[in-house]
C-alpha cells in the first residue's frame, strides 16, 4: 500500500505541479493557448497509454532509449518556451510568436506527461504476481495506495492551477519559468547520465563531478520545487486579505465573499497537499523502507538423516522459522505453518522470485520481506508466485519430519 503511494507522488507530482502551472499560465494570457495545452494533454494521455500498453505487452520498448529521446524534446520545447514566454520575437514577429507560444505550450505538456505517465499506467500491472488472484486483501491494499497518491497529486494540481488563476500573470510566468528551470536541469542529468554509462559522451571527471550530487539528491529538486509553488497559495492568501472590493448591493457583496471563501480553499488544498506528499515521501517513505528482523530460528532435533519436529510445537498457527547448517556451512532456513486442523505448509525461507530475504509474520498473516507480498496460507507448500520454495515432508507418530538430504539439496540458494 505504502509502497505505491510513495511512487505515484514520488514520480507524478513534479508533473502535476509544472502542468498546473502552465495551465494558469495559459489561463492568464488566452483561452485560444489554453484550448492547445489541453489538446498537448489529451494527445499526451493517449501516447503514454500505448506506451505503456507496448511495454507491458511487448519486448518492443527500451524505455531508457524512448526517455533519452523524450527528455531531449522537452527540454528544447521548454528553452523555446522560455524565450516565447519572455516576448523574444513579439516585436518582429508578433503573429509568428502568438501561433508558435501555441503549439509550444501542447508540446511541453504532452512530453511532461509522456515521460513520466506510463510509469503511472503500468503499476496496477504489478498488483498481482503470477499465481495469485486479484481478490485479495493484498491487491486491496496495493490498489488503494495507488489511488491515495493520484488523489494527492491530482487536488493538489487543480488547486495550484485554481490558485494560479487569481494572481498577476507576470507573477505566474516567474514561477512557471523558475519551475520549468528547476525541472530542466534534472531531465538534462537523465539525459547525460545513460549516455555516460553506456560511453557514447566521453567520461569526464568534471562532468562527472555535477551529476553525481545531481543524482544521489534527486528528491531535493520536487522539494525545491514544491517551496516554490507554495508562493502560489500564499501570494493569493495575502491579495485576499489586502483586497477590499467595491460593492453596490448585498447580493454583490455575499458573491465577492463567496469567491474569496472559494480562493482561500484552494490555496488550503495546495498547501495540504504539499505537506500530505512531503510527509509521504519523508515520514512514510522511512516507514515503508524500515528494516523488518525476521525472528531468530527455533531449535531443531536432527535423528539420523533426518530433522524431526514435534506437530505440537507448530499446532498454533503461527509462523515457525528453523534452520539448518549444511555440510558445508551454509545455514538453511526453512518454515512451518499450520493451515488448518490437518495442514501444514512448509517451505524454505526463499522463492523463486526474491530470492533469500525470508518471510515474516504480520498481523498474523505470512509476509514476504522484500515486496511486501502477503501470502495465502492455504498455498504456502505449493509453487507459484512469491510462494516459499515448497519443501518436502511426512507426518509420523506425532512429529513432522523432513529428510536432511532435501534440505541439503536446497543450500544453493542462501550461499
Amino acid at each position: 500500500m505504502l509502497k505505491y503511494l510513495i511512487q505515484v507522488v514520488q514520480n507524478f507530482l513534479t508533473t502535476g505541479i509544472l502542468l498546473a502551472m502552465l495551465l494558469a499560465l495559459a489561463r492568464l494570457v488566452g483561452r485560444q493557448k489554453q484550448k492547445w495545452l489541453f489538446g498537448g494533454l489529451a494527445t499526451g494521455v493517449m501516447l503514454a497509454l500505448i506506451l505503456a500498453i507496448l511495454k507491458s505487452a511487448t519486448a518492443l520498448i527500451n524505455r531508457e532509449y524512448f526517455n533519452i529521446w523524450f527528455l531531449s524534446v522537452a527540454v528544447l520545447a521548454e528553452a523555446i518556451f522560455f524565450a516565447l514566454s519572455w516576448g523574444v520575437l513579439q516585436k518582429k514577429w508578433p503573429i509568428f510568436h502568438e501561433r508558435a507560444c501555441k503549439v509550444i505550450y501542447a508540446i511541453v505538456a504532452a512530453f511532461l506527461l509522456l515521460y513520466s505517465l506510463p510509469d503511472i499506467f503500468l503499476y496496477p500491472t504489478e498488483f498481482v504476481l503470477p499465481g495469485e488472484s486479484a481478490l485479495s486483501t493484498d491487491f486491496l491494499f496495493k490498489l488503494i495506495g495507488y489511488l491515495a497518491g493520484l488523489l494527492i497529486v491530482g487536488l493538489s494540481a487543480l488547486a495550484l492551477y485554481k490558485a494560479g488563476t487569481g494572481l498577476s500573470f507576470d507573477l505566474v510566468r516567474i514561477l512557471t519559468t523558475a519551475g520549468l528551470a528547476i525541472n530542466m536541469v534534472n531531465q538534462l542529468a537523465a539525459i547525460i547520465q545513460p549516455l555516460l554509462a553506456r560511453r557514447i559522451i566521453p567520461m569526464k571527471k568534471w562532468l562527472f563531478g555535477i551529476l553525481k550530487p545531481i543524482i544521489n539528491h534527486n528528491d531535493w529538486f520536487l522539494y525545491t520545487l514544491i517551496i516554490l509553488t507554495a508562493i502560489f497559495p500564499l501570494a493569493l492568501w495575502v491579495k485576499i486579505l489586502r483586497t477590499k472590493a467595491a460593492y453596490q448591493n448585498p447580493a454583490q457583496h455575499r458573491k465577492i465573499r463567496s469567491a474569496s471563501r472559494s480562493q482561500r480553499r484552494w490555496c488550503a488544498v495546495v498547501l495540504a497537499g504539499y505537506i500530505l506528499s512531503a510527509l509521504s515521501l519523508t515520514v512514510v517513505k522511512a516507514l515503508d523502507q524500515r528494516e523488518v528482523i525476521l525472528s531468530p530460528a527455533e531449535p531443531i532435533n536432527i535423528v539420523g538423516n533426518e530433522v524431526i519436529i514435534p506437530l505440537e510445537s507448530v499446532n498454533d498457527g503461527h509462523l515457525h522459522r528453523y534452520a539448518y547448517k549444511a555440510l558445508d556451512g551454509v545455514e538453511v532456513r526453512f518454515i512451518v505453518i499450520q493451515k488448518n486442523a490437518t495442514a501444514y505448509g512448509v517451505g524454505l525461507d526463499a522463492c523463486d522470485i526474491c530470492g533469500p530475504t525470508g518471510y515474516y509474520e504480520r498481523d498474523d498473516e505470512v509476509v514476504c520481506k522484500l515486496c511486501d507480498v502477503v501470502m495465502n496460507k492455504s498455498t504456502i507448500g505449493f509453487k507459484g508466485g512469491c510462494n516459499p520454495v515448497p519443501l518436502a515432508y511426512i507426518v509420523s507418530e506425532g512429529s513432522m519430519v523432513i529428510k536432511i538430504q532435501d534440505l541439503e539439496n536446497e543450500k544453493k540458494r542462501f550461499a
